[in-house]
């Protein structure tokens, strides 16, 4: 017994007493919330419980102006957060991503921990909650129904900030290999089937564009999460705030993590819902649905090397066989798939979880910014490898790709406005038949004279649009 109690210190709660670790910053919630919730073994994202502390730190000041915290406590509060923001005590944020609903167990958890920083600094014992109570004074004028949604939403910008300058990197270098591929000829294909020629740069150019406006779709969907709904606390209505307090706390997050936030023009519907949430993460599933057919076709197009398309050479990052030796493989495209896989899946469940709300408050918040930021971390982490160690490095087999260009039978269709359709269907189908090219048929049935039928087939012509008049 002696020992037990020299390893935990107990603790009251609504609920009765817990016995809490001697050593831990956390208090009897945080504990509770342990013990019922060991679903993952999964605790929230650094940048998710950062963004809480700096909504404590943030009320404390403005508390303390409004004259409703004394200077003292506010001061302890605010030095606390200060401490977690520069990165100490991260291992005292440990309650799993599946937990209460709305998130209350994280939320007591940041406020446990900033109490009991506090509480050391006023020359207290861990506990002690005569010093810094948790709810009373860390939370003063908070409720977890207006501080978790508001930090979902200031750690989404955290990570969007990191995430728009590397799809702009995509993008240049996509419109880079556009650039350098522009001279070179290839067959084109739809339905994986033979088509008219086109230049690799055309190609590449479609992928720019493709990931330029997905990026633009991002940003423009994570403006909605610049308004923010702290100070509505439990309900919308404000309870036990000073009346000044939800404009000032807004100001000074502003202030304090360098993001264009506002506050809501609507408290209400700014508890009841999580549409901006919803919105920025079915626009990343744009991205991802369009980096998935983009990597797929990188993988296509470098297939081989002997018995596949190899009309390009991806970089060569590692070996790609235990067993075969010289295999390379095109991982970063693979790893980009099963990223956007992924994302996808979160998006399904933010989706789920954000029509699950009811009346006032939305209490499947938990999961939605686990989902969330989980998107933005590994496609931000994907795009920055794929990008560097794939698309930059990507080099092209010119010959392969003017042989297939120029043995396609679909050449052919720059012949229609010349030969007709129906005749140019019958050499495509007799050059399949018999292996003859398109020019011996053409000049065998004396279609056309040798010298014209040249400057049709010239390949470089059939990637831009007019004919030759007749």
């Amino acid at each position: 017994m002696d020992s037990e109690k020299k390893q935990f210190r107990i603790e009251k709660d609504s609920l009765g007493e817990v016995n809490v670790p001697l050593e831990a910053y956390y208090g009897a919630q945080t504990v509770r919330a342990l013990e019922n919730f060991p679903i993952s073994g999964i605790t929230p994202h650094s940048v998710f419980t950062r963004s809480m502390v700096y909504i404590k730190r943030a009320a404390a000041k403005v508390n303390s102006e409004l004259g409703c915290l004394d200077d003292k406590k506010s001061n302890a509060i605010i030095n606390a957060a200060d401490r977690i923001i520069a990165g100490e005590f991260q291992d005292q944020f440990i309650v799993d991503v599946y937990q209460a609903g709305a998130g209350t167990s994280c939320h007591m958890n940041v406020n446990e921990v900033i109490a009991n920083i506090a509480i050391e600094s006023l020359g207290g014992e861990k506990g002690d909650y005569s010093f810094i109570h948790p709810n009373d004074h860390v939370n003063f004028g908070q409720s977890t129904n207006d501080v978790f949604p508001t930090s979902m939403r200031i750690a989404a910008l955290f990570l969007l900030t990191e995430l728009f300058p590397l799809v702009d990197e995509l993008a240049d270098a996509l419109h880079g290999k556009a650039e350098e591929f522009d001279s070179i000829i290839k067959s084109g294909r739809t339905h994986l089937q033979d088509a008219a020629p086109i230049k690799i740069g055309q190609e590449f150019s479609g992928y720019t564009t493709s990931v330029a406006k997905a990026g633009e779709k991002i940003k423009g969907a994570s403006d909605a999460l610049k308004e923010l709904g702290i100070g509505g606390t439990a309900v919308g209505t404000g309870l036990n705030t000073h009346p000044g307090y939800a404009r000032k706390i807004v100001k000074e997050l502003e202030k304090l993590t360098g993001l264009d936030v506002r506050a809501t023009s609507n408290y209400f519907e700014a508890m009841q819902s999580n549409a901006s949430i919803s919105e920025v993460s079915g626009t990343l599933k744009v991205l991802a649905l369009e980096m998935i057919r983009i990597a797929n076709d990188l993988r296509l197009l470098s297939s081989g090397p002997k018995t596949g398309l190899a009309e390009i050479t991806l970089p060569a990052v590692q070996p790609g066989s235990s067993i075969m030796p010289g295999k390379v493989n095109p991982v970063m495209a693979e790893m980009l798939n099963m990223v956007c896989f992924s994302i996808i899946g979160n998006d399904l469940t933010i989706t789920m979880a954000s029509q699950a709300g009811q009346f006032e408050l939305n209490v499947m918040m938990p999961v939605m910014q686990y989902k969330l930021l989980d998107s933005l971390t590994i496609l931000t982490n994907a795009l920055k490898v794929f990008t560097n160690k794939c698309v930059k490095g990507i080099t092209v087999n010119e010959t392969r790709c003017y042989q297939y260009a120029t043995g396609s039978m679909a050449i052919v269709t720059a012949l229609n406005p010349y030969i007709g359709y129906s005749k140019a269907a019958e050499v495509a189908k007799e050059s399949l038949s018999s292996g003859k090219s398109i020019k011996e048929i053409i000049l065998k049935k004396k279609l056309m004279s040798e010298e014209k039928l040249d400057e049709l087939l010239s390949p470089v012509s059939m990637t831009k649009p007019g004919f030759i008049a007749k």
